[in-house]
């Protein structure tokens, strides 16, 4: 009988136990702020090698691509500067020759197939603008090296520019 009375009062505190059990509980937020981003590909640009002339007679086109990753619905701007040679702006850019660095070979850059649109570094004047959408977008630079550039014939060498690319965002 002790034994009975024993299981009885011990599943009678487990109901109790179990009938005052309560829960509580709160919320948290998880948050993150993406701010406007933009990335220039570390395998863009390509260099621009124009073809070796075989007349001096005839303007040489070439390309180069650019690839910018921004975030999605970011507003970017990419600019190319002068260049390095001395005396160069965006309009009238210089290769200088690798021997006899007094020399220079001009060409041009340009957004557009026609080669029509200069392409500089002013944002809102000379820009080219894009709107991210968080895959990598390829943007192709036009170049030109014009028939004058070539006539008089400039030094038989190496020629070099480097064109720094800023995107704004």
């Amino acid at each position: 009988m002790k034994t009975k009375l024993v299981l009885l009062m011990g599943g009678a505190l487990a109901a109790c136990g179990l009938a005052d059990a309560a829960t509580t509980s709160t919320s948290f937020d998880a948050t993150i702020t993406i701010p406007p981003l933009c990335d220039v590909s570390t395998t863009a640009p390509t260099n621009m090698a124009f073809a070796t002339p075989t007349s001096l007679t005839a303007a040489i086109d070439q390309t180069s691509t650019i690839t910018v990753r921004c975030t999605n619905g970011s507003s970017y701007n990419v600019g190319l500067n002068a260049g390095s040679a001395t005396g160069a702006t965006v309009t009238s850019r210089k290769m200088t020759g690798l021997t006899t660095t007094t020399a220079t070979v001009g060409y041009n850059l340009y957004s557009d197939t026609g080669r029509t649109v200069n392409w500089g570094n002013t944002v809102g004047t000379d820009t080219v603008t894009r709107i991210g959408d968080g895959t990598n977008q390829t943007l192709t630079v036009y170049g030109r090296v014009p028939a004058a550039s070539l006539n008089p014939a400039p030094i038989a060498q190496n020629y070099k520019d480097t064109v720094t690319v800023t995107v704004t965002y």
